[in-house]
């Protein structure tokens, strides 16, 4: 029997994770704040200093958020199929526009500024673009997805020229995710592994070329990139204990300096030292750094056991529905879920290279919310029309891949 309710506890796992965040987003942010409050205080555009300027602002955007995600579970998933190709063109060329209107930020071009606008950034709605067209796509062409020119090429083709943008802007951390993300989608939909080696072999050829065009010419717009990996590759105890000779290496040693502090209990919720300058983009991308520092063990278990909570609720959905295209789009807006969040936690714990990717429903950022809070919404428009229900997760990830229709 079809199903009709939305799963209620991947409601309550979400909204958890983004009340945690905006508490964290309380602790962190306030000397953040105070700062970008005292240039707005001496250009005369504010009255007086804030210690909770950026809270205030991450309210409004999980205000919005969730607004969103109720609206979109409310729209039948069958909405997002039938203008899959619309949406996919309309992000794709405001994905473009930043070439032309977008705003350099780090020497990335990734926002677009409008007036009277919060700023925006185009890939965070192209990655959930992205996935309806890949999701379209492999129902439309299942019968003919082992063909290499009816199903391979086409596949990538459109992976392809969202890859081209994002190289040009640079922008190699959703890059990072997407990647692994189209590439489980496409093993689900046709598990041929001759075609899932060919496409790793690919990216592996193009990330290496990009390591070398880096360590060739560090001075162009992929010389970070090399940068970053040969940090990487560094002894943390080394990059610590150094006394740096330039700012190349100061984030890492900074975050790693916020993990080690926090012992086992943590220096108590409040109290970290790394976020009153210390530690740049705190509330964004290193986010779980202080966390760790201020709650340690009982922080990152929680974060942990959430996101895995979250994984296990978004594949039983995917997992439950019969719909082709509801299948694919729920595993991939899972997977971009969990590949986001573990990415993240590894760069934080210098286990993956430096990236700028945040962490999902907990680090500021207005674009990378909604465009997650869209995603969970069509996920629970899907949980509308779960037919049955798998005992246990062993079942879910040891199903036969008969399943997938």
């Amino acid at each position: 029997m079809q199903k009709k309710s939305i799963d209620t506890t991947l409601v309550f796992l979400i909204l958890g994770l983004v009340i945690f965040g905006m508490i964290m987003i309380s602790s962190v942010s306030v000397y953040s704040s105070f700062k970008v409050t005292s240039r707005m205080v001496a250009a005369g555009t504010l009255g007086e200093t804030q210690n909770y300027f950026y809270l205030l602002r991450n309210i409004f955007n999980v205000l919005m958020g969730v607004t969103i995600m109720v609206i979109c579970s409310k729209i039948p998933f069958q909405f997002f199929e039938k203008f899959a190709r619309h949406i996919f063109v309309v992000s794709w060329i405001f994905l473009a526009m930043v070439f032309v209107i977008g705003t350099e930020y780090n020497g990335a071009k990734w926002w677009i500024d409008l007036p009277g606008l919060p700023s925006i950034q185009p890939v965070e709605f192209m990655k959930i673009a992205l996935l309806i067209m890949l999701a379209y796509f492999l129902k439309k062409r299942r019968a003919v997805i082992a063909d290499t020119y009816m199903g391979f090429i086409p596949y990538f083709f459109y992976v392809g020229i969202v890859f081209l943008l994002l190289i040009f802007q640079p922008d190699f951390g959703s890059i990072l995710i997407l990647a692994p993300v189209t590439i489980a989608l496409y093993f689900v939909g046709w598990w041929n592994l001759k075609y899932i080696i060919t496409a790793i072999v690919i990216a592996l050829i193009w990330a290496s070329a990009v390591y070398g065009i880096g360590k060739v010419a560090p001075s162009t717009w992929v010389g970070y990139i090399s940068q970053r990996i040969d940090n990487f590759f560094r002894d943390s105890h080394d990059i610590v204990e150094t006394n740096n000779r330039d700012d190349k290496d100061y984030q890492m040693k900074q975050w790693l300096i916020a993990i080690g502090s926090g012992w086992f209990f943590g220096l108590g919720f409040g109290k970290s030292i790394q976020k009153f300058g210390y530690l740049p983009e705190v509330q964004w991308d290193f986010i779980f750094s202080v966390i760790v520092e201020e709650l340690w063990f009982f922080g990152w278990m929680v974060l942990v056991f959430m996101y895995m909570m979250i994984a296990y609720r978004g594949f039983l959905i995917a997992r439950s529905v019969k719909d082709p295209f509801a299948k694919y789009l729920a595993l991939g807006i899972t997977t971009w879920i969990m590949v986001q969040a573990s990415i993240n936690i590894g760069v934080n714990l210098n286990i993956v290279p430096l990236t700028w990717v945040t962490l999902p429903f907990v680090s500021y950022g207005g674009s990378s919310l909604l465009s997650l809070m869209i995603g969970v919404g069509i996920l629970l428009s899907i949980s509308r029309h779960m037919e049955y229900k798998p005992q246990n997760l062993s079942d879910i990830l040891h199903a036969k891949r008969k399943v997938i229709y």
